[in-house]
């Protein structure tokens, strides 16, 4: 661990936090890790609390009363385990160690995101599909009332767009999410150019997705690739990352609706690198939106939320200090903002204004292999 700011060994708890960091583990990391942050010093445990074996754990999500951790475990052919599974884990909530309570197959292949239903019902996930055959789909997982996970009960595939012959041959479902008002389910379809519009009901168990008759698809444009969607602090936008463009969507939403209307360049202008819009996420206060440029730009592109209409209005860009920024998260004081570095093999912890939204110094470099994502109990 390279630390630029001095280290503390002492870890109150009125300050600090768990931190679960989930990975890739084809080059050695065990699964996800349990460290402490210290809110204060904006400093990472060196070493984790808890080391939790489980295949390639890219994607965390909590159940919303923070008890149950899920994570899927994006397998798939070429791996030591080729099937794609989700693994439940109860939280200690002293500790925030966890203890594995289950695991079903997500009948598909490299899961590669999932969000617990705010009803705690169901988990939804999303199967990418590297490969043409089978696709990516979406399933649907129901949970128990103690958090473990049976087997899936509906599964929703989609046709490719085809524009680009290599990346959109078939779908590629990179995110589902639940509409902030718990009626809806939205699937991100980098392949097919979409989000999918689902009404969810629980009330039919076995089939709680249907297509919404009001808008059963929001098309994007040609080649663009929809990666991750969030929704502004009020709900009336959402904010999608276009990977293979390298741009952000704002759109519009009211009902199960949306409407497209605006799209932000990440890279700065001249750029002739590659882009990949990665992450996103609003900060803790709503003002700003964070997202993450990956290929050859590897930096975080800070904008301001205009508070009348959602638009964006560029503030910053900043280098993230490696090499594939997948994921990252906000402290639960707001104050840092911790990067996941993939090729690089670092979480970096850098400094956040809280009044400009811009990033500082960086303050902690922690190695880690082939991170992927970063939860605190404050981020889903």
């Amino acid at each position: 661990m390279l630390a630029i700011a001095p280290a503390t060994s002492v870890f109150a708890t009125e300050q600090t936090h768990p931190l679960w960091i989930g990975s890739y583990t084809a080059t050695g990391s065990e699964g996800i890790h349990v460290y402490r942050f210290d809110s204060q010093t904006g400093m990472l445990s060196e070493r984790p609390e808890q080391a939790v074996k489980t295949h390639n754990p890219s994607w965390l999500t909590f159940s919303p009363n923070r008890r149950y951790l899920y994570a899927v475990n994006e397998n798939g052919p070429g791996q030591t385990d080729i099937v794609g599974r989700v693994t439940a884990f109860r939280v200690d909530p002293a500790s925030g160690t966890l203890q594995q309570i289950g695991q079903v197959q997500t009948l598909g292949s490299e899961p590669a995101h999932a969000t617990v239903s705010s009803d705690s019902r169901y988990l939804f996930v999303s199967n990418y599909s590297v490969n043409a055959d089978p696709g990516g789909t979406l399933a649907v997982i129901p949970l128990d009332s103690e958090g473990r996970p049976h087997p899936v009960v509906q599964i929703k595939t989609h046709h490719a767009s085809r524009t680009d012959l290599e990346r959109q041959a078939s779908p590629h479902m990179h995110s589902v999410v639940e509409s902030p008002d718990g009626h809806y389910v939205l699937g991100q379809d980098l392949g097919a150019d979409r989000i999918y519009i689902y009404r969810y009901d629980s009330n039919h168990p076995e089939h709680p997705l249907t297509a919404s008759a009001k808008q059963p698809f929001v098309q994007l444009p040609p080649g663009s690739g929809p990666r991750h969607l969030i929704f502004s602090a009020n709900a009336k936008q959402a904010y999608l990352t276009l990977e293979m463009t390298g741009q952000v969507a704002v759109l519009d939403y009211a009902d199960g609706q949306f409407a497209l209307k605006q799209i932000v360049e990440l890279a700065a202008e001249g750029f002739t690198g590659k882009n990949g819009a990665g992450a996103l996420h609003v900060s803790p206060d709503g003002r700003f939106l964070y997202v993450t440029n990956r290929g050859t730009d590897n930096q975080m592109v800070v904008f301001a939320i205009d508070p009348n209409n959602g638009q964006l209005a560029l503030v910053s860009r900043h280098p993230v200090g490696g090499q594939e920024p997948r994921e990252f998260t906000f402290d639960p004081s707001g104050r840092f903002v911790l990067i996941a570095n993939q090729r690089s093999n670092a979480v970096v912890v850098m400094e956040r204004d809280l009044a400009s939204g811009q990033l500082g110094r960086t303050i902690q470099t922690l190695s880690i292999s082939t991170p992927a994502d970063l939860k605190f109990t404050t981020s889903n």
